[in-house]
């Protein structure tokens, strides 16, 4: 598909005021109500709005994603020209956002009826219409047709076109509620294709030599247990080995003994002693000679509490690990994106829970490892006040100001540590009476000198730099004299590339 219609509608002015009115696509009002940006951060490009403070922008591959003004969005053509055919195909496409084909003909057809009669009733549509496709040169197509291309363009919505508020990060709901597979699904796909094959006994070198292949046919195997698998579970577990001790290894270790064969016991022992890890990690297995009751008995509560035959059940991180494995970085960043818009969410009406501290750390973790540096800001932001105790908010507030000084957000550093050394000055309850003898205030120290090396290449951050370099000597001035030398060891290091800034004299 192209943008050809979009060409003609920026050169002819009748052209333009037809798209505007009725079928409001207005090339005036490209103006969106904030600020917003993909969270692949692929091109957005916006070409056009309506009366309700939508907006149309071209994304990248030439699809066009619609922005409503309620914080909602979806793809809703492949192009500009496919957008306009739905536009003035169904000028009541909003109303049809729940219509899918398997809806059938009739009911398609009555409710489009329906709605395009209300709109008749206040101005026309049929002459308009008309007269728009011919001159933009849009096929006429049925109604029908137009509700599948809007269907399966709504379904293209997300991971890859997730739209964001550009500023805070939370994700726009789906302009639809059409049912789509769950997440696990997308990342399972492979290994139960994996599987297959194992079973059928073709590629099992392919398979099990290869560790992404190999984990996600254990994890398929997790959810599909057969009888007739032990063979391939016997392969699966020897190679594992190698990868020493994974979550994966456990899992293939029950599996195998699930089966009660005293059989399996040696080389069940050989994979433990593969490694000091898999040693620690396999730890509790019966001894060589044991029955197959006592192997089956271990396997089945490893099973119960780390594993289990429900995908619900498996943490989201399981998931979102096994996507990066395989390059499914988009659906991965989308599924925790979601995650941290809920647990956000809970944090505005009422405090999170002990849970959800501890995804929050899970969650910066996540977006870490995926290289999103402002969405792994975001949920630390949000894990900090959470810390409820002045050792434990003073140790995050420190962590915090150096993950804001290495995405350059170093304004927003300075603050982090003011409020460090608030903390520090009036502490609220006693768990923090020895940082000056520990590890922890010659890092405080350090994360001082370091944000005011990196502020000192910005003339515009004088007065920080001067505030910082200040509380860097008030604080090394407190600390014992073995921490003190801890932070000059480190000051001598060649790590310390340029000199710290003078504190102030007096």
């Amino acid at each position: 598909m192209t943008d050809h219609a979009l060409r003609l509608l920026r050169e002819n002015p009748r052209l333009a005021e037809l798209a505007a009115f009725p079928f409001n696509f207005d090339l005036t009002r490209a103006d969106h109500v904030e600020s917003v940006r993909l969270a692949s951060d692929g091109a957005l490009r916006p070409i056009a709005g309506d009366d309700t403070g939508g907006t149309y922008f071209v994304c990248a591959d030439g699809s066009v994603l619609y922005a409503d003004s309620e914080g909602s969005a979806g793809i809703i053509g492949d192009s500009v020209d496919a957008a306009l055919e739905i536009l003035v195909g169904l000028p009541g496409w909003h109303d049809y956002l729940h219509l899918a084909p398997s809806d059938g003909e009739e009911k398609i057809l009555a409710e489009i009826a329906e709605t395009e009669e209300e709109i008749r009733e206040y101005h026309g549509i049929d002459t308009e219409r008309t007269e728009l496709r011919a001159a933009l040169g849009l096929p006429e197509r049925s109604p029908v047709e137009l509700i599948g291309l809007l269907h399966a363009a709504l379904l293209r919505t997300e991971p890859d076109f997730l739209l964001l508020n550009a500023e805070e990060g939370g994700a726009y709901q789906l302009l639809d509620r059409h049912p789509r597979p769950p997440f696990r699904e997308t990342v399972l796909d492979r290994g139960r294709a994996d599987l297959a094959l194992l079973r059928a006994g073709t590629a099992w070198d392919e398979v099990a030599q290869d560790p992404v292949r190999r984990v996600l046919a254990l994890r398929a195997a997790q959810f599909d247990r057969r009888d007739t698998d032990l063979p391939l579970l016997r392969q699966l577990l020897k190679h594992e080995a190698e990868s020493s001790m994974t979550d994966e290894l456990r899992l293939a270790a029950v599996l195998v003994g699930l089966h009660g064969r005293p059989e399996d016991l040696p080389l069940l022992h050989e994979v433990r002693e593969t490694t000091y890890d898999t040693w620690c990690g396999l730890g509790g297995m019966p001894e060589p000679g044991a029955s197959g009751e006592e192997l089956r008995e271990w396997a089945e509560g490893l099973d119960a509490s780390l594993f289990g035959t429900d995908p619900e059940d498996e943490p989201l991180t399981t998931w979102t690990a096994l996507a990066r494995e395989q390059g499914l970085t988009e659906p991965a960043r989308a599924a925790l994106i979601r995650r941290l818009d809920d647990i956000g969410l809970r944090a505005f009406r009422k405090r999170p829970s002990r849970s959800d501290e501890f995804q929050l750390l899970s969650l910066t973790h996540e977006f870490t490892e995926l290289g999103d540096t402002f969405q792994a800001l975001r949920a630390y932001r949000l894990y900090v006040p959470l810390r409820d105790t002045c050792e434990a908010r003073v140790s995050a507030l420190l962590t915090l100001a150096r993950m804001e000084r290495e995405a350059g957000e170093l304004v927003a550093a300075v603050g982090g540590l003011r409020l460090l050394r608030d903390a520090l000055a009036k502490p609220w309850d006693d768990t923090l009476p020895h940082w000056r003898g520990t590890r922890l205030g010659a890092h405080m120290v350090e994360e001082h000198q370091d944000l005011a090396r990196a502020a000192a290449a910005d003339a515009s951050l004088a007065a920080e730099v001067h505030e910082l370099t200040e509380a860097a000597a008030a604080l090394l001035a407190e600390l014992s004299e073995a921490a003190r030398a801890s932070v000059r060891q480190r000051q001598e290091s060649p790590a310390a590339q340029r000199p710290i800034p003078e504190p102030p004299a007096g």
